[in-house]
């Protein structure tokens, strides 16, 4: 196939899971607080933007399924809040649990809203590192073009991304993971100094169902922290 052709057959693959998932996450009733039992590494999830934790609860499930703890942040809600108020929410929830070495495991935005967390904020200490499935940590060239203030601040030119872009020091404990082709981040998500982990299919939303997904999260979860 050739690539047109092959981008948008990802591109209709994509929009058709999410729009699957975001039906059942809005007939979801599950309690978050049912993933909190587990002796494994503690996973805190960050969703993207527009999306509720429920969008990533087949993650979620898997997670728990392997013995980790898993936390969601309620007050996101559809992480329509800038990044630096998604940060400091997310902060707020591991202090006020006491959660100490965790994963974050972040989609979309969630993964700046993390890196946000790692870099500058007063709970940094508290995270062992984040495994970031198609992030924009470089924004989206189409963001300036949207109509909402929301999708406006992933532009590249975006205050937040720039500093963030600047917060180089936490990179080495960030995996990204990123498809071939992204339809919402056509710059892909490779983060310097980053394990970057590009996947053999396309993408924003059905990749957070890949395999490699969970085994990067394993990979950095079930080793034990390094000294220090």
């Amino acid at each position: 196939m050739i690539r047109p052709l092959r981008n948008l057959a990802w591109w209709a693959a994509d929009y058709a899971y999410a729009a699957g998932w975001q039906v059942r996450a809005f007939a979801n009733r599950t309690d978050p607080a049912g993933f909190h039992s587990g002796e494994r590494v503690p996973i805190l999830v960050i969703p993207g933007v527009y999306e509720s934790w429920k969008f990533l609860q087949p993650l979620v499930v898997a997670l728990h399924d392997r013995g980790h703890p898993v936390h969601v942040v309620d007050p996101l809600r559809h992480n329509r809040q800038p990044v630096a108020a998604g940060a400091a929410l997310v902060t707020e929830y591991l202090e006020r649990h006491g959660l100490s070495d965790v994963v974050l495991v972040a989609h979309s935005k969630g993964g700046l809203i993390g890196k946000h967390v790692m870099a500058l904020g007063p709970a940094a200490h508290r995270v062992r590192g984040m495994v970031a499935v198609a992030a924009p940590f470089g924004g989206s060239r189409y963001a300036p073009l949207m109509v909402t203030p929301t999708l406006r601040s992933l532009s590249p030119r975006d205050a937040t991304i720039l500093a963030l872009a600047r917060e180089t020091g936490v990179n080495a404990r960030i995996v990204s993971v990123y498809g071939r082709f992204d339809p919402h981040i056509p710059g892909g998500s490779e983060l310097a100094g980053a394990q970057n982990v590009v996947i053999e299919t396309g993408g924003h939303f059905r990749i957070l169902a890949h395999p490699r997904v969970i085994a990067e999260v394993a990979a950095m979860a079930e080793l034990p922290p390094a000294p220090g």
